[in-house]
């Protein structure tokens, strides 16, 4: 049975770069089934609301989320951090406490960006807020895309420049093979 991996885009724009970074990884990987998770329709974090299920939008997103046997987030940087929608979307997945649907689920992030130094500190906030919620993020590898308005056709609206394909596919590939080893320390 092939893995089932989610797949959160932390841009809201129609035409982001990290949104096509995630349309073209089922074409380098197809050793696992995903789907994609949106975000855009989730309301901003509020523990008023925050009982039972939740808004319909959150429950949907719990129970998408849920589902998934691991989760890739690919994700921009903006003002040197965690875009705003992303953070609210981990917040929503971080409750209940006890039961909340990140709790021990296998994590990998992405990151494209068209400067020149990747999304590093996007990642590190990412990766805390993660760390937080107790997911078990994939440890020592990193993905950082720089210059990506070099790497994607933006009429085909996917990712490219081989050698970054080739980067993206053995990071997709050690995540599914990860996901194994977390699966492992799950049933201990």
């Amino acid at each position: 049975m092939s893995k089932r991996i989610g797949i959160i885009v932390g841009s809201l724009r129609e035409n982001s770069f990290n949104r096509m970074i995630a349309n073209t990884i089922p074409d380098l990987v197809d050793s696992a089934a995903y789907e994609n998770i949106s975000i855009a329709n989730l309301p901003l974090y509020n523990a008023d609301l925050d009982h039972g299920d939740g808004p319909d939008s959150v429950r949907h997103f719990r129970e998408a989320l849920q589902k998934t046997d691991g989760l890739l987030i690919v994700s921009p940087e903006y003002n040197s951090g965690i875009p705003g929608v992303l953070k609210n979307a981990l917040d929503w997945a971080s409750t209940p406490t006890k039961t909340a649907v990140l709790i021990h689920k296998p994590v990998g992030v992405i990151g494209a960006t068209p400067g020149a130094k990747g999304t590093i500190l996007s990642q590190q906030q990412i990766r805390q807020t993660l760390d937080a919620t107790l997911s078990y993020v994939m440890p020592a590898q990193k993905m950082y895309i720089s210059q990506i308005t070099d790497k994607i056709d933006s009429t085909t609206r996917k990712l490219t420049d081989e050698t970054t394909r080739k980067y993206v596919q053995r990071y997709v590939q050690s995540f599914v093979q990860w996901m194994d080893q977390v699966q492992r320390l799950n049933e201990q």
